[in-house]
């Protein structure tokens, strides 16, 4: 499967040398798989590329790249590797995230913004095991107290993605002082920082989503970086990345069903399954489903980028576009698995794999049930 959704000669070619830096991760996959483990040698070569600085700002050593970028290579991405795209997504997220704001003291942001070209990796760390998605509004029971000179600050955070190798964690946390929900950001060698190795899931395995456990954190008072405001009308653009995931992995399972097709010749049929007519009906419908999902996702990117003056209007989409184009990702995964048969289930084969990483975009945020009200909500109530 061809990126065709390119804008300029430049995409094409970044995306083509992305291509060959990650030749290698689709192959490392089965193991991964079976084994647990984390991707590491997967980071270290995304990182040689310099694919962590991405959306980095250019006047601080990143490549400056646009939401529009940022999605191209994280569908390549997907496509040999989904819990590799999804891990390093929510650390390029979160640098477009913080870039846009511009909320951060300019100190610690330029502090922030130079360990990361320096390699390092960040990600909010927002899930609780007791309040769920931070998207349903649950207050965290993680505590900051304040002390003289700085923060004391205890507490469990849930999915913590990336956390094997996280250097920079940004922490949501109850200020019980003021009542309200703060931002924190904590080095991973500060005392009291561990992670408990927790997650253990039959999708996205390789994503480390472990627990990150705080336990008389103390910090500087210029790392509390943030107070919880009100969501931003222009919405949360950089979480389009999750539905560019698991649209990279339908168009890996695509893949494996058209070879499957072409290449798979009982002795009952004069020739390969390719030529007969429910097969390619299969294979048309995936065609339709993939083509209809990718021009919902970068449209909807290229109008944010593009109409500035519209971004309230346009991020009403966003709910929609991951919604849409995660349950086109579960359906085209079904079909491939449908031309292949019963060997789609053999553990040798992606598709199984592909099949159970899928089914995680269900539960990545925002969730189905919330999409739907709000898409009802705006046309009954607005």
């Amino acid at each position: 499967m061809r990126l065709s959704f390119y804008q300029t000669s430049e995409q094409k070619k970044y995306i083509e040398e992305l291509g060959i830096a990650i030749k290698n991760f689709a192959a490392r996959e089965a193991e991964l798989d079976e084994t647990g483990d984390f991707p590491f040698e997967n980071i270290k070569e995304l990182k040689n590329f310099g694919y962590t600085t991405l959306t980095l700002p250019k006047q601080y050593g990143g490549r400056g790249g646009s939401l529009y970028d940022f999605l191209l290579g994280q569908e390549r991405i997907a496509m040999e590797s989904g819990a590799t795209a999804l891990s390093i997504g929510w650390h390029l997220g979160s640098l477009l995230e913080i870039n846009s704001k511009q909320s951060w003291d300019k100190e610690v942001l330029e502090e922030f913004y130079k360990e990361v070209a320096n390699g390092a990796l960040t990600n909010r760390a927002a899930t609780e095991p007791k309040t769920g998605s931070p998207t349903r509004g649950g207050r965290p029971e993680t505590i900051a107290v304040k002390e003289e000179g700085g923060w004391r600050i205890n507490g469990r955070k849930s999915f913590t993605t990336l956390s094997p190798i996280l250097d920079l964690f940004l922490v949501s946390a109850w200020v019980p002082e003021t009542e309200n929900i703060g931002w924190f950001m904590i080095h991973r060698d500060t005392a009291g920082v561990r992670i408990e190795e927790t997650w253990n899931m039959i999708a996205m395995q390789g994503t480390g989503s472990h627990d990150l456990i705080l336990e008389d954190v103390w910090i500087d008072n210029k790392y509390y970086i943030e107070k919880m405001r009100a969501p931003a009308k222009t919405g949360a653009p950089w979480l389009l990345h999750i539905p560019a995931c698991y649209i990279g992995i339908a168009a890996s399972a695509r893949n494996e069903a058209i070879a499957f097709a072409k290449e798979y010749s009982p002795n009952s049929l004069p020739g390969p399954i390719a030529e007969l007519p429910n097969i390619q009906r299969t294979i048309g419908e995936i065609e339709l489903e993939l083509s209809q999902a990718r021009h919902y996702l970068y449209s909807v990117a290229e109008k944010w980028e593009t109409k500035p003056e519209e971004r309230e209007e346009i991020a009403k989409e966003f709910g929609a576009v991951k919604m849409a184009v995660t349950n086109a990702a579960l359906s085209i995964v079904d079909k491939a698995m449908r031309v292949v048969g019963a060997k789609s289930l053999q553990r040798s084969n992606p598709l199984q794999r592909h099949y159970r990483n899928v089914r995680a975009g269900l539960h990545n945020p925002p969730m189905d049930d919330a999409t739907i009200s709000l898409l009802a909500k705006r046309v009954l109530f607005e």
